[in-house]
This record gives structure tokens, sequence and C-alpha cells, in this order.
């Protein structure tokens, strides 16, 4: 089952999900500050894709971490400060079996749904 990883009030979730819908893709949402975010999916993540990947550091979130510590951010640290702060996931985070994809535009989902 594809699972898109956001949050409502994300306008580029918002747009992917409609994208998804308008386009006949199966999915479910999962809302990271309604139904959780835990290591276990940080991980399974991050065995697919960088790390870096998928902290959101130009968002409002990141700029409210102190200073002290965002210098020198570690997997670990990361991980245990967007486990705190969900927002800090950059997003949208599409995942499959076969697929895991960050962020949103209409051509990059064409691309990957061409099939559909």
């Amino acid at each position: 089952m594809l699972t898109l990883y956001g949050i409502p009030s994300c306008d580029t979730c918002r747009n992917a999900r409609k994208w998804l819908d308008q386009h006949a893709v199966e999915h479910r949402f999962h809302d990271l500050r309604v139904d959780g975010l835990d290591i276990q999916m940080l991980e399974r993540w991050s065995d697919r894709l960088d790390w870096k990947k998928i902290l959101n550091t130009r968002s409002l979130t990141w700029r409210k971490v102190p200073e002290a510590d965002r210098e020198n951010m570690s997997r670990n640290r990361a991980f245990a400060t967007m486990i705190e702060r969900p927002t800090l996931v950059k997003r949208p985070i599409l995942e499959s079996k076969k697929l895991i994809a960050v962020g949103y535009s209409p051509e990059r989902y064409a691309e990957i749904f061409k099939s559909h």
C-alpha cells in the first residue's frame, strides 16, 4: 500500500494528496502529528535515502530549534529532534515497498506514476 506521510495543514501535502486523488492513485494518508512518527519509520526511510533529505532545515520549526542543537546535527540527534517535533520532517514523504520520495511536484509525481 502506498502511504503519503505529512500534515493536513501543509499546502504541499494538500497538493500531493489532490494530485494522487485526481490521478486515481490509491493511497492512505498518515498524519505525522496525529498518527505519529517513530524511530522505526525514520530508520526505514533513512535506509533508503540520506537522513539529511528527511530533515526540513528550511522550516519555521527548524529556526525555533536552539542554534546549539542545530550545529553539527548527527543522524541520531536529528531523529530525536524530528520525533519531538514532527513538523521537522520534510513533507510529504511518499512510501511503498518499491519507492520512497520526499517532496512534491506535479512533474515528479507524473514521472513516478507514469503508468497511471
